[in-house]
C-alpha cells in the first residue's frame, strides 16, 4: 500500500480536504466555480452524501469485505447518477476497495477517497466537497483527517429561506425551511466552537459587495493563490454547463447583483419574516444581520403539521411543472432519486431475507431517502 493511502490522518501526499458548510442556496456554487480557476484546487459537483446516509445502517457490519465492497460499488454508482459528472475522473471500485480495506471503514472514508482520486486526476493539492449538509456529521471527518478544514458560508436567513422556498431540493414552506436553516447553523456553530482554527466563516453579502476581498480570504485559508481570473466567472466552462441544466443554477454564469440582497422583502410577508427571525434570530445577531421584527412569533405543532402537508402538495406540483418545463432537468434529478430508492429496496430485501421480517423491522431502523432531498 502506498504512503499516500496508508496515512489518512494528515498525509502530505494526498490533497488537503475542505468541506463547505452548512446549507444549500447560500451562494455556494458562485464561490466554488470561482475557486476552480486555480488548478491547484478542485471541487467537483457535490455528491450531497447526506441523502445516502440513511442507507448506511442497512449494509450491516462493514468489517465484512463483501458488504464493504458493495458499499464502495454503490457509492461509485452515486457519482455516476449525479446530474453533473466529474470531469476526467474514472473511479474503479476494485482499486478503491483495495486501497481502503486496511483503514477504518465507513461511508465518509470512501467518499473522501473518491474525492482525493478526483483531485489527483486534476493534479490538485486541495479538494473541496460542496456537500454542505454534511455539516451534520462533520465530527467524523475531523477524526478521519487531522488537516481537515471547513468553509462556513453564511447568508442572511431571510434571503436564503426565500430562495429555498422556490427550490425543489428543499421544502416549500418558510417555517419548515427556517427550522432546517437553524439546525444547520446550530451544527456549524458547534463545529466552530470546538475547532475554531479549522473553520473560516464568510458572509455571502460580503462576497457580493467585494468578490476579490472574500476570495482572497478564502484562498489564504485553504492554501491556494488568488487568481484575477476568478473574478470573471463567465469564462468558466462548468458555469456555462450547469447554468443551462437547471433553473436553480441560471445565475451562476453572471456576477451577483447587489440589489438582490434585499429581494426577500418582496417575496416574504412580514409574518414569514417574523417566523424566520424567531427561529434564527440568535444567529442573525452573531453574523450582523439587522432584524425587522421582534422575533416573537408563536409556532404550534398544528402549524408545523399544516406546513408539512402544504409543502408536500406544492412539491408534487413542482415536480409536475418541472417535467413540463424542463424535461432534461426532471429526468436527471429523477434518475438520482430513483437510484437511491433502488439501493434502499435492494438492501431492505437482503436484510429481510437474512434476519426475517420482524427482526429486520426492529434492527434496521428508519432508513429512508426523502425524494425532495435526493435530487442532486
Amino acid at each position: 500500500m502506498s504512503e499516500q493511502n496508508s496515512k489518512p490522518r494528515g498525509s502530505a501526499v494526498r490533497p488537503r480536504p475542505i468541506l463547505m458548510i452548512p446549507l444549500r442556496r447560500c451562494g455556494s456554487h458562485a464561490i466554488r466555480l470561482r475557486l476552480n480557476f486555480n488548478t491547484a484546487f478542485y471541487s467537483p459537483y457535490p455528491l450531497h452524501i447526506v441523502d445516502f446516509m440513511p442507507l448506511a445502517p442497512l449494509y450491516g457490519d462493514l468489517g465484512d469485505d463483501e458488504r464493504y465492497f458493495q458499499l464502495v460499488v454503490d457509492l461509485v454508482g452515486l457519482v455516476n447518477a449525479s446530474m453533473v459528472k466529474w470531469d476526467k475522473v474514472v473511479l474503479d471500485p476494485v482499486i478503491l476497495f483495495e486501497r481502503l480495506r486496511s483503514e477504518p471503514r465507513g461511508v465518509d472514508r470512501v467518499v473522501w477517497e473518491m474525492l482525493f482520486e478526483a483531485g489527483r486526476a486534476h493534479n490538485a493539492s486541495v479538494v473541496m466537497d460542496k456537500s454542505l449538509d454534511s455539516v451534520h456529521h462533520a465530527e467524523e471527518l475531523v477524526q478521519l483527517f487531522d488537516d481537515f478544514r471547513f468553509l462556513n458560508v453564511v447568508r442572511d436567513p431571510r434571503a436564503q429561506i426565500a430562495s429555498m422556498n422556490r427550490a425543489i431540493i428543499h421544502e416549500y414552506d418558510t417555517l419548515l425551511n427556517a427550522e432546517i436553516w437553524a439546525r444547520a447553523h446550530n451544527a456549524a456553530r458547534r463545529l466552530l466552537s470546538r475547532y475554531p482554527e479549522r473553520v473560516l466563516t464568510v458572509r455571502f453579502e460580503d462576497f457580493v459587495a467585494d468578490q476579490e476581498a472574500v476570495l482572497r480570504q478564502v484562498c489564504t485559508f485553504i492554501g491556494i493563490d488568488f487568481l484575477p481570473e476568478m473574478l470573471d466567472v463567465a469564462r468558466s466552462e462548468e458555469a456555462r454547463q450547469i447554468s443551462g441544466l437547471s433553473a436553480l443554477w441560471q445565475s451562476n454564469l453572471s456576477r451577483p447583483i447587489p440589489a438582490n440582497v434585499d429581494k426577500f422583502k418582496k417575496s416574504l410577508s412580514l409574518e414569514e419574516i417574523e417566523i424566520i427571525e424567531t427561529l434564527t434570530g440568535g444567529h442573525m445577531d452573531t453574523y450582523g444581520y439587522e432584524r425587522m421584527t421582534s422575533g416573537a412569533a408563536t409556532i404550534t405543532t398544528r402549524q408545523i403539521q399544516a406546513a408539512r402537508e402544504g409543502s408536500e402538495k406544492k412539491r408534487q406540483e413542482a415536480w409536475a411543472q418541472l417535467k413540463r418545463t424542463n424535461h432534461r432537468d426532471f429526468v436527471l434529478r429523477r434518475f438520482r432519486a430513483d437510484y437511491l430508492q433502488m439501493l434502499k429496496a435492494r438492501l431492505e430485501a437482503h436484510a429481510s431475507q437474512a434476519f426475517g421480517p420482524q427482526q429486520f423491522s426492529r434492527s434496521s431502523g428508519r432508513a429512508t431517502t426523502d425524494n425532495h432531498l435526493s435530487l442532486g
